[in-house]
């Protein structure tokens, strides 16, 4: 494994500030290689990852992230700013799908406030940009706390979020409807 991957639409730069806080100048300061994967990456953007000497390779289907994480030795989320002002507490789906897959990730701030995580075991959360590149050049050099994350991350994954999770949590919230459906019909 070698570098970073960052699988992630540009959208429409509401989150370019972020991308560079968190990704494109920690990535250059830890010397991390990093190859991004999404779309909607406009010319200024596309410029923007040349300048930091970033690989772009365009879209990447969504069952291809798993293979694209393989080769790499760890990932970063950067969350939009929709998620971490706006509906704090909600990551995104890349989230779950890393870890998952046993890669090491660094995430840009969020607030957890639903203990979906063990943070700083399952994966390590950065408050600032020089916070990140310290963090990169963590996983570049210590082996011991990448395999460490990665355990802790899919003990998580499995212990808690699987898809038979939400099937569970899904039909307990039927239940309870249909609960109260009754309860409302009797009354």
């Amino acid at each position: 494994r070698a570098g970073l991957v960052w699988v992630g639409n540009w959208g429409d730069g509401e989150r370019t500030e972020e991308l560079e806080d968190y990704l494109f100048r920690p990535a250059e300061a830890a010397g991390l290689p990093l190859d991004i994967y999404g779309v909607r990456y406009p010319a200024a953007a596309q410029a923007t990852l040349k300048r930091y000497g970033i690989a772009y390779h365009g879209w990447a289907a969504n069952a291809a992230a798993p293979g694209l994480f393989a080769g790499h030795l760890a990932t970063v989320h950067v969350p939009r700013r929709y998620y971490a002002t706006i509906l704090p507490g909600i990551p995104t789906i890349r989230v779950f799908e890393a870890l998952a897959c046993g890669i090491p990730l660094v995430s840009a701030p969020w607030d957890d406030s639903e203990g979906l995580f063990r943070l700083n075991s399952d994966f390590l959360m950065v408050r600032s940009g020089d916070e990140m590149a310290a963090a990169l050049r963590a996983m570049r050099e210590d082996s011991e706390l990448r395999a460490s994350l990665v355990v802790s991350g899919l003990e998580t994954i499995l212990a808690r979020h699987t898809c038979g999770h939400r099937v569970d949590e899904l039909l307990a919230i039927v239940a309870t409807l249909q609960n109260r459906a009754q309860q409302r019909d009797a009354a």
